[in-house]
């Protein structure tokens, strides 16, 4: 490969800390750390390697910063990505241990408000499934890496709406998603936050000190992240607000010094310095096989790499000849390995400041060789070899075959309600679109067939997908279906109503109309359909007629037309129905695309919990996206928004629930007004839950 650097990395900086005496084993390693680095592209890497209860070396190459190009130290924080799973793995093995718990219990024992798919899976995943990558469902890593989730509540939300390739327990596949569940249910065992677990649990006992569980790296010795593209190392931006939810996957920062420490932990049987800290029993199923992945027979290249399995938060394979334990991390401009051979003792931690880079592996199994004096071995060439057979597919490209309808009949907004939301435009006899917050490209291929690439700097080109738009018995364009991963279903997204087709134009109807003094509110869902709110009434969907005309979905006889000035601006709006019309008057208008009212989900869901009335537990909780409480030996009742953090009760008279909010805008108590006067209720727990 080409040493294609620019003139700012030509100065190769190496800060190293050895042990009181450098191990001949490690004589060196500097060079070869450097040689590999300008083979690959690479500005900066931090390294560590420990041996039974001793750190043999912490360092870091090359630079964290290519502008200012200020060296990779072994305090230098870089984010390890995947190479989380272990912490969370470990925090539910150790929680569940205190409390006699069992890993095969069903998770939904502990969380209701997960569910899966069909209501099999959802009653069979076990927290021993999700762990392990053996619940049947793919990685689907699409729908939330395209910013689609935000909030842990909203993305496990979503998971309703993915759908499994395989039967349960029967297949390996990596799922995020999973582990963004398991870092919940130790939130729901403990009532403290994943974050604060991971610095009680590990952090802190460890000495871990510039470990943290977010990626907002602002100030100090932290590194950016680049990629290595058109022949040139470029920048990429973290997105923290995508991580939030998915956090327990893949968030954690850290740095050689602290990724040494929690090595050391492993290196000996969960123990540092004399102490327990993972239970014994934990540590054993952690680092043994739980799941398959592959048979991985012995090649002729590789003759002693012939299993690959995965236990807790590890994988687990053969190298040479020894029993590995080690997983990867990749995530926006880095890619790390944590890896360590249990019977030997010996630990090594490698991080780069580069986007999906085979780097790491070059330089783990080199580094590991030289701990286990093992014969040497060409690792940069094989692992350069596999990456370009991996890549080198062949194209075949059809002759191109005329699309069935013009570009402005593809033009539309298309949804899913576990990927969210694609919207297509048609400009110039051209399609752009885009995919939450992605950009796309989208070009014709063959018929109804078009290319659909992402831009962003993290893409190469090489994910994008044939996506086919869809004609129903009308002849109407009506979804567009996406192979995003290989080997499962198309995601199919459903194209909207015409009035959809511009979430622009929605929001021009969108706001607070006065009727009567009561407020009547229209409002985007989270699926960006525009619904109304009457008072004491359950939300309603508008169906498109015409401009400004709307249909309720379900009632017949009613509409809703809306009053546009000259300017175009919505000013007022009439309900028309069979017995006349009434007119309502704009208040505000809600610029934004956002979802104002109770009735959505990510806001109601704020409310669940249990609250102590007259010693009673009442409970509150959604059911089927609907608001509902629940009084010990009465039926469950539906709460109906009527106003901000206030319910009627459906089918009661003279009944009104009001949540109190706190200065931290928490909900602290329910308020039940009736007839006869008011009764607080205080809050004694937040569970989220969907079901009591």
């Amino acid at each position: 490969m080409k040493r294609l650097f620019s003139a700012a990395l030509l100065v190769i900086f190496s800060f190293t800390s050895y042990a009181q005496k450098m191990d001949e084993r490690l004589k060196g390693l500097d060079t070869m750390i450097h040689r590999i680095m300008k083979e690959w592209n690479v500005p900066g890497v931090s390294v560590a390697v420990v041996e039974k209860n001793k750190v043999l070396l912490t360092g870091g190459y090359g630079t964290r910063d290519i502008v200012s190009n200020k060296p990779v130290t072994e305090n230098t924080q870089f984010a390890i990505g995947s190479c989380t799973k272990a912490f969370t793995a470990s925090l539910i093995g150790t929680i569940l241990h205190e409390r006699g718990l069992d890993l095969d219990l069903p998770v939904t024992d502990f969380m209701p408000s997960l569910r899966f798919y069909n209501q099999e899976l959802t009653s069979q995943v076990t927290i021993r499934d999700m762990l392990c990558h053996r619940t049947g469902l793919p990685r689907h890593d699409y729908s939330w890496y395209s910013g689609n989730a935000g909030s842990r509540d909203s993305l496990l939300y979503r998971v309703r709406y993915l759908e499994p390739s395989a039967p349960i327990r029967q297949t390996f596949q990596y799922n995020n998603y999973m582990y963004a569940a398991a870092g919940s249910l130790i939130e729901h065992l403990t009532g403290k936050t994943w974050e604060k677990l991971v610095q009680d649990q590990f952090f802190t006992p460890l000495g871990m000190n510039r470990s943290t569980t977010g990626v907002f790296m602002k100030e100090g010795d932290f590194s950016y992240g680049y990629t290595y593209r058109d022949h040139k190392i470029q920048p990429v931006s973290f997105l923290p607000e995508n991580l939030q939810g998915i956090a327990p996957a893949g968030a954690i920062v850290s740095t050689a010094k602290d990724m040494a420490n929690w090595l050391l932990l492993w290196t000996n049987q969960g123990r540092l310095n004399g102490k327990e800290i993972l239970p014994f029993n934990f540590y054993q199923q952690a680092i043994s096989s739980q799941m398959v992945v592959n048979g991985n027979l012995p090649a002729r290249q590789l003759p002693d790499y012939y299993f690959f399995n995965y236990g807790l938060g590890w994988y687990t394979a053969s190298y040479r000849g020894h029993y590995g334990v080690g997983h990867g991390g990749n995530i926006n401009g880095f890619s790390s390995f944590v890896t360590f051979l249990p019977s030997d003792s010996i630990g090594v931690f490698v991080s780069v400041n580069q986007n999906n880079s085979a780097a790491i592996r070059v330089l783990t199994n080199l580094i590991l060789d030289r701990m286990i004096s093992a014969p040497y071995r060409d690792w940069n060439s094989l692992i350069k070899m596999t990456a370009v057979a991996t890549g080198a597919t062949t194209a075949n490209t059809p002759k191109a075959g005329n699309p069935s309808h013009p570009l402005s009949a593809l033009a539309g907004m298309y949804n899913h309600k576990g990927y969210g939301t694609i919207i297509i435009k048609e400009e110039n006899n051209k399609l752009t679109g885009s995919f939450n917050r992605w950009g796309l490209t989208i070009k014709h291929k063959h018929y109804n067939f078009y290319t659909i690439t992402i831009n962003d700097p993290v893409f190469d080109g090489s994910e994008a997908v044939d996506g086919e738009f869809i004609v129903n018995p009308e002849g109407m364009i009506c979804s567009l279906k996406i192979p995003f991963e290989t080997g499962i279903k198309e995601i199919e997204f459903n194209k909207q109503s015409p009035a959809a087709a511009n979430e622009e134009d929605l929001k021009k109807y969108t706001g607070e109309y006065d009727f009567n003094g009561s407020v009547v509110k229209v409002y985007l869902s989270e699926a960006s359909v525009l619904k109304a709110l009457v008072p004491g009434q359950p939300e309603y969907e508008l169906i498109y007629k015409e401009q400004d005309l709307f249909t309720l979905k379900g009632v017949k006889g009613v509409s809703i037309k809306f009053d546009r000035e000259e300017s175009g601006k919505i000013n007022s709006a009439s309900f028309i129905q069979p017995n006349g019309s009434f007119k309502v008057k704009r208040m505000t208008d809600t610029k934004e695309s956002a979802k104002t009212t109770g009735s959505n989900i990510s806001d109601i869901r704020k409310y669940t919990g249990e609250y102590l009335l007259s010693g009673q537990v009442v409970k509150v909780f959604i059911k089927e996206d609907q608001l509902m409480a629940k009084i010990p030996g009465q039926p469950d009742y539906t709460l109906l928004p009527s106003n901000k953090d206030e319910f009627t009760i459906k089918g009661i008279r003279g009944y009104r629930v009001k949540f109190e909010i706190n200065g931290s805008n928490e909900v602290v108590a329910l308020i039940l007004n009736q007839p006869n006067g008011e009764v607080r209720a205080a809050r004694t727990i937040r569970k989220g839950y969907e079901f009591p």
